[in-house]
């Protein structure tokens, strides 16, 4: 297993840590996830063991993708992805700027929630990739139907540019600068 990455700690919800995925040995736990109902949006509802792992090597061994495995209090949790939207995902699609880090995440599903927990994983996925000075801003593009991502995004900051067609979804194409996220969660500036 890869080396944590980045860590932080939330009232809430406790000690939030990242990892680079491991496509083989993550993806039993992956694949409960990505299956799971309430992943709908991830298109990835039949697939099976071998399929996650196919998927997640291709990303981790993409030049421009990554993928992450998010721990809580030292159990997997969540699923974070990113990508440059300039060559992948969005390429041609938008106006890309210098800077620009596109963004997926997926919580665990829980058999109890916890109140602040969604909350609490993207903003360590954002504080993760604002880690790196490059960034400038988050791209994300979650499905038009996809409500609940919409209100989070908006809660870190994330401003809406309009409507963009995938070839799989209509998407919802969205940004956060380091100011606007460190404003949202009222985080004093570095």
């Amino acid at each position: 297993m890869s080396d944590i990455v980045f860590r932080r700690m939330d009232d809430r919800v406790g000690e939030l840590a990242v990892r680079r995925l491991d496509p083989e040995a993550d993806a039993p736990v992956v694949h409960a996830w990505v299956t799971h109902p309430k992943a709908v949006f991830w298109m990835m509802q039949d697939a099976d063991v071998a399929r996650v792992a196919k998927e997640y090597r291709e990303i981790v061994e993409h030049p421009h993708r990554d993928a992450f495995l998010g721990l809580v209090n030292g159990r997997p949790a969540f699923l974070a992805e990113s990508y440059d939207p300039a060559r992948v995902e969005l390429a041609g699609r938008y106006d890309a700027e210098e800077g620009d880090v596109g963004m997926h995440f997926l919580c665990a599903p829980a058999q109890t929630p916890i109140h602040g927990f969604t909350l609490a994983v993207i903003s360590t996925v954002m504080e993760l990739l604002f880690a790196d000075p490059a960034t400038r801003r988050v791209v994300v593009e979650p499905d038009v139907r996809n409500t609940a991502v919409h209100a989070l995004n908006a809660a870190v900051g994330f401003e809406v540019l309009g409507t963009v067609a995938k070839p799989e979804k209509e998407a919802l194409l969205s940004v956060c600068t380091r100011e606007r996220f460190l404003a949202a969660t009222r985080k004093a500036m570095p």
